[in-house]
C-alpha cells in the first residue's frame, strides 16, 4: 500500500529529547497493528537540545520516519503548517510528542473516519486533572469568549490532536495567512467533526513549553485573528466616553447658571483626564494589534525556513 492511501502523523517537536524515544516506541507499536502504510513526519521547531540528533537516529533505522528541521524556532503553528504542507497520507493526524495525546486512540479515530460519516475526529479533554486551577479557569473563559465573538467553533478542552481526511487537510493548506491559530482554522473551515473525549494525560518527560503568559498571548492572538469585536468595543468605548463628557459639560453649565458656583478642584479634573487618556490608549492598543497583524501579512514572509530534512523536496511556504 502506498503512503498516499495510508496515514501521516505530524509531530511538532521543540526540546523533546526526553519524550521522543518513549513516544516513538509507543506510536510505532500502535501503527504497526493497523492495516495501513504510515509515515511519521517529525517537525523540529528549532530545538536547542538533542531533539534533532534523536530524530536523525530514528530516521536512519526506520524508513517510515521523516523529519524537517527549521533554521530556528518559528513556533508550533508554523510546525503544524509545515506538516500539513508535506504530509502525503490519505489520513493525516497532528499530535504532540509528550504523550499527552495518547497514540492508543488512533485505531478508534481511524475506525470513525472509515465509517464515512465524518471528515475529522478531534479530541477534547473532559478533565484538567494536574493543571493549575487558575490556568483551567482562564482556559474555560477563553473558550466561552471566542465562541461568542467569532465564527470559529472551538470546543472547550479541544486539543490539536485530531485525525483528518485529505480533503480537510487540503483546505487547511489553502489558508496561507501568516498569523495562524489552528484551533480557529479547524472550526472555521467546517467539515463534519466527531469529538472524542478522553481524560487528561500528564507529560511522560520534560517540561511544558506552554506557560501561563505564553498561553495568554496565544489566546489574544486567537481572538484578534478570528474576531473584529475588539475593534467594535473600542468604537463603543469612544462613543460612551463622548456621551459622559457631554453630560459633564451640561452639568457644569447648569451648576454655574443656577447656583453661580464655579467648578472647584484640580484633583478630580486630573483623575478624569487620566481615565479618559487610559481609555484612549487602550483603544489605540487594540487597533495597533490589528495593524501589526496586517503588517505581518503584507510582508509575505515564509511561515518557516527549512534548515535540513531527509525529505527529497520539502515544501516551504
Amino acid at each position: 500500500m502506498a503512503i498516499e492511501d495510508g496515514i501521516s502523523l505530524i509531530i511538532p517537536c521543540y526540546n523533546e529529547q526526553e519524550a521522543l524515544p518513549i513516544f516513538y516506541k509507543e506510536v510505532t507499536k500502535v501503527l504497526s497493528g493497523l492495516n495501513y502504510e504510515y509515515e511519521l513526519l517529525f517537525i523540529n521547531d528549532g530545538s536547542v537540545d538533542d531533539t534533532l540528533k534523536i530524530l536523525k537516529e530514528i530516521a536512519s533505522s526506520d524508513e517510515h520516519a521523516k523529519y524537517i528541521s527549521f533554521s530556528r524556532n518559528f513556533g508550533k503553528e508554523a510546525a503544524m503548517y509545515a506538516g500539513f504542507c508535506n504530509a502525503k497520507g490519505k489520513y493525516v493526524a497532528v499530535m504532540d510528542a509528550d504523550m499527552q495525546d495518547p497514540p492508543s486512540l488512533l485505531p478508534q479515530m481511524l475506525e470513525i473516519l472509515e465509517s464515512g460519516e465524518y471528515d475529522s475526529v478531534a479530541t477534547r479533554r473532559v478533565s484538567r486533572v494536574g493543571e493549575p486551577p487558575i490556568r483551567s479557569f482562564f482556559a474555560r473563559q477563553f473558550y466561552k469568549i471566542i465562541n461568542k465573538i467569532s465564527d470559529a467553533d472551538i470546543v472547550d478542552g479541544a486539543r490539536d490532536f485530531r485525525l483528518m481526511k485529505r480533503e480537510m487537510v487540503d483546505a487547511i493548506v489553502k489558508m496561507t495567512e501568516y498569523n495562524r491559530f489552528s484551533k480557529g482554522i479547524f472550526g472555521w473551515i467546517g467539515f463534519r467533526t466527531y469529538w472524542l473525549a478522553y481524560e487528561n494525560q500528564e507529560r511522560v518527560a520534560g517540561e511544558t513549553k506552554w506557560h501561563f503568559w505564553k498561553l495568554t498571548k496565544y489566546a489574544i492572538e486567537g481572538i484578534i485573528n478570528f474576531s473584529q469585536v475588539p475593534l467594535s468595543l473600542a468604537s463603543w468605548f469612544g462613543l460612551f466616553m463622548t456621551l459622559i463628557a457631554f453630560l459633564f459639560v451640561v452639568f457644569i453649565v447648569l451648576r454655574k447658571l443656577i447656583f453661580g458656583d464655579p467648578v472647584d478642584g484640580w484633583a478630580s479634573t486630573i483623575c478624569i483626564i487620566t481615565f479618559i487618556g487610559g481609555i484612549q490608549l487602550f483603544c489605540m492598543g487594540i487597533m495597533g494589534q490589528y495593524i501589526a497583524k496586517t503588517y505581518a501579512e503584507v510582508k509575505r514572509r515564509p511561515h518557516y525556513i527549512v534548515g535540513e530534512s531527509n525529505l527529497e523536496n520539502p515544501k516551504s511556504k
